[in-house]
């Protein structure tokens, strides 16, 4: 009843939505045909019409047609064959039945535009929803042909298939033989030197465009202020008696800073988060042992190559008891991914710092690892992230830990 394909660009993954379109008219479905421009409709519209030509149908006597831009239209003559093509809306197809349901440009299928399309093929006795595009981008604003994916290939969604031409991870762009892995068209009606020539300094589009890659986030995706301030709260709320802390270091890597920040979790079963200070690595480390010396201070995440050691060294020397960990390349893309879903499940709060805020809001992902993981950058030029990522780092240690049990011995 669902099926979508995904194909990176200009290998004709349309033709095959044209093919279906074909049959149905010719067998009398009725068809809606969605793209999110309407140059893209229309084109498919040209194409159709085109290849009934081709075939021996003639427009008067076999099929009548609407030509009207936005609005083209197709109709079965003696039968009752009919496509409508639109451009996606989020009103777009409520009150009308149809029995196949195309999205062309899939990743651009938001999920207002699903509300309003999905049950247009409900009364069909036979009903099929067909989803084509490229991986998002970053300038791509749909999630439902990310969320059909995740579903179906992780055995999630019933009557539902997949296809791809893809790689699983990030890697080199420039090598010829995953060109053609990817690229059922190459040679066709691509050529090598038309790839090469389109390739460029993105790698993580390069990826995306060319190789079919598929992140494993939305890369328009970002903490907007409004979401920030949805989950503030005022002053510290309620912490156990034996409360313990754990703190997130970062070492920026684009600026000559470091950030320090806390997490401790509340009697409520939520995590409380703060942002201690960012300041100069030429101020030394005195300023973030004088924090670790609580005697509260559990764990802290130290991360930033070359000032990781120094600080353990450091804290060392000081006496600090508190237990130091470097987390690898994995373990911070698993803060992250973890700090954002936990934050829209609200089970994360804070104070609503100034700071904290302007970070949050001005902050977008960067993808790190070969894995499709994602890290944080700023939008603001020379603006410093590294306190959102501690933040992030010292809530996940904190969401982590275990408590601890009392020994108890019976005799």
């Amino acid at each position: 009843m669902k099926f979508g394909w995904s194909i990176p660009r200009r290998n004709g993954k349309s033709e095959i939505l044209i093919m279906r379109a074909i049959y149905a008219i010719t067998h009398d479905e009725r068809v809606l045909y969605t793209a999110h421009r309407t140059t893209t409709s229309h084109n498919a519209w040209e194409k159709i019409i085109e290849r009934l030509a081709k075939a021996g149908f003639t427009e008067g006597e076999d099929f009548k047609t609407t030509k009207q831009m936005g609005l083209e239209h197709i109709e079965w003559l003696g039968g009752d064959g009919v496509i409508n093509f639109r451009t996606r809306s989020s009103k777009g197809g409520l009150g009308e039945g149809y029995d196949l349901l195309i999205i062309d440009e899939a990743q651009e299928y938001t999920g207002d535009q699903e509300s309003a399309l999905k049950y247009v093929v409900t009364d069909s006795k036979n009903p099929q929803t067909l989803m084509c595009g490229t991986p998002p981008t970053a300038v791509s604003s749909g999630t439902v042909f990310l969320l059909l994916r995740r579903d179906i290939l992780g055995g999630n969604s019933e009557d539902a298939g997949w296809a791809e031409w893809s790689v699983p991870a990030l890697t080199n762009a420039h090598n010829p033989d995953l060109w053609y892995e990817t690229n059922p068209s190459l040679g066709f009606i691509l050529s090598e030197r038309t790839i090469r020539s389109e390739l460029g300094k993105d790698t993580v589009d390069d990826n995306i465009q060319r190789l079919g890659l598929w992140l494993q986030y939305n890369q328009k995706s970002a903490i907007s202020r409004e979401e920030w301030e949805q989950y503030a709260v005022d002053g510290i709320p309620e912490l156990p008696q034996k409360k313990r802390l754990f703190f997130g270091v970062k070492y920026a890597k684009s600026t000559a800073n470091v950030s320090l920040s806390v997490a401790v979790k509340t009697t409520d079963g939520k995590i409380f988060i703060e942002a201690i200070d960012c300041r100069p690595v030429r101020d030394g480390n005195d300023w973030i042992i004088a924090f670790l010396r609580s005697n509260f201070a559990e764990k802290v995440v130290i991360d930033g190559a070359g000032n990781q050691t120094i600080l353990v060294d450091d804290m060392k020397n000081a006496g600090v008891k508190c237990k130091a960990v470097l987390p690898k390349v994995p373990e911070v893309i698993e803060a992250n991914a973890l700090f954002e879903r936990k934050l829209f499940e609200g089970s994360i709060c804070h104070g609503n710092q100034l700071s904290l805020a302007q970070a949050v809001a001005n902050c977008e992902h960067r993808a790190i690892g070969s894995s499709g993981g994602f890290g944080y950058t700023s939008i603001l030029e020379g603006a410093d992230i590294s306190l959102l990522e501690s933040v992030s780092l010292a809530h996940w240690i904190c969401a982590n830990s275990k408590e601890k049990k009392k020994q108890i011995i019976t005799y």
